[in-house]
């Protein structure tokens, strides 16, 4: 199994970070890693009384000084404390409520408060130096060219003005992604802050959640599960963004931590390791679990992806990807058969 644990531990001294919105799955890995790492840690959680959400963060405090504080994105100068005395700031939550009436109140708009929220106590901390800010593979790919063949960059931006007027499956999360991030980077051009972006594709490998998985690895999981909602938005995803794209959340983790830490990084970075599509990914997985049922008739329209997601720019920085395919659905299958809640 693919853990964060394998990584070679080094030492940075006393350096202090904080990364808000630690009850995501993304955020508890990147926590775990920044521990093993050496560095002091801040993290940011909703409602600390929140057994359920906050169990995974008490085991963490085992392995380094993890402090836990309450803060709410809507709720500007709740995050002063949590970022004070912090040289770099994991800006990982985003609002999540994909069942609502008025996707605009209840998602985009708290996301583009949630991240200049941030960003204010940050300013007003002086002793933070760079915010790296978690964007999402949805806010470069959701466009209406015409494939197959196109590599998305970190010049490409999703079509927001064609989001908002076909309003396709879970329209406004990408919406969301595209406007807080560039709000994040007015802000912080408007200040002379030092503000990185991370790019992630589809999220897989293993977790240190539980009940309920994680939306990311259910989706990944779901040709092997056949839960009909996870398959479907599996497919939605391929029709809306062009691919499945894909990353090891421990890779993902090393990747934040790398750019926290490089001192040339700016602006935006793809972090994928693998791009497929629906039909490809089931042949795979056909072959390696041949155990499993896995799904093997699909529409037409998902035999072939429109596009791909490019590192590059990641890369010449000087990152490596560590963990394949391979490593992505071994951890995802491991921790499925000995999730009880799956």
């Amino acid at each position: 199994m693919t853990t964060i644990t394998d990584q070679t531990a080094v030492t940075t001294g006393t350096k202090k970070v904080c990364v808000i919105g630690g009850t995501g799955n993304l955020a508890s890995i990147l926590i775990k890693h920044l521990l093993l790492n050496g560095y002091k840690v801040n993290t940011t959680v909703r409602d600390l009384d929140n057994e359920k959400k906050t169990a995974h963060l008490r085991i963490l405090q085992d392995l380094g000084e993890l402090r836990v504080f309450e803060a709410d994105l809507t709720h500007e100068g709740s995050f002063n404390s949590p970022v004070s005395g912090c040289e770099y700031v994991f800006h990982v939550a985003t609002p999540i409520n994909f069942t609502s009436q008025d996707p605009e109140k209840d998602m985009i708009n708290p996301a583009i408060q949630g991240v200049l929220n941030v960003l204010r106590s940050c300013f007003l901390s002086n002793s933070v130096k760079r915010v790296i800010y978690t964007s999402s593979a949805a806010a470069v790919s959701i466009n209406n060219l015409s494939g197959p063949g196109l590599v998305m960059t970190e010049e490409n931006w999703s079509d927001v003005d064609f989001l908002r007027k076909e309003k396709p499956f879970n329209w406004a999360y990408p919406i969301s992604k595209v406007l807080a991030e560039k709000a994040a980077y007015q802000f912080a051009e408007m200040n002379k802050m030092d503000l990185v972006t991370v790019v992630p594709a589809l999220i897989t490998g293993n977790s240190l959640l539980y009940d309920p998985p994680p939306s990311s690895l259910s989706l990944s999981m779901s040709l092997i599960t056949r839960k009909e909602m996870h398959l479907t938005a599996l497919k939605e995803m391929q029709k809306l963004s062009g691919s499945i794209s894909l990353i090891h959340v421990a890779d993902l983790a090393r990747a934040h931590q790398f750019l926290a830490e490089k001192k040339t990084a700016s602006g935006r970075y793809i972090c994928c390791s693998h791009n497929t599509n629906v039909p490809e990914l089931a042949d795979f997985l056909r072959q390696r679990y041949p155990h499993y049922n896995v799904l093997s008739e699909f529409e037409e329209c998902l035999s072939s992806a429109k596009l791909t997601l490019s590192s590059e720019k990641l890369i010449k920085e000087g990152f490596r990807f560590e963990c394949g395919i391979n490593a992505m659905y071994d951890d995802m299958v491991e921790y499925f058969e000995t999730n009880p809640w799956v």
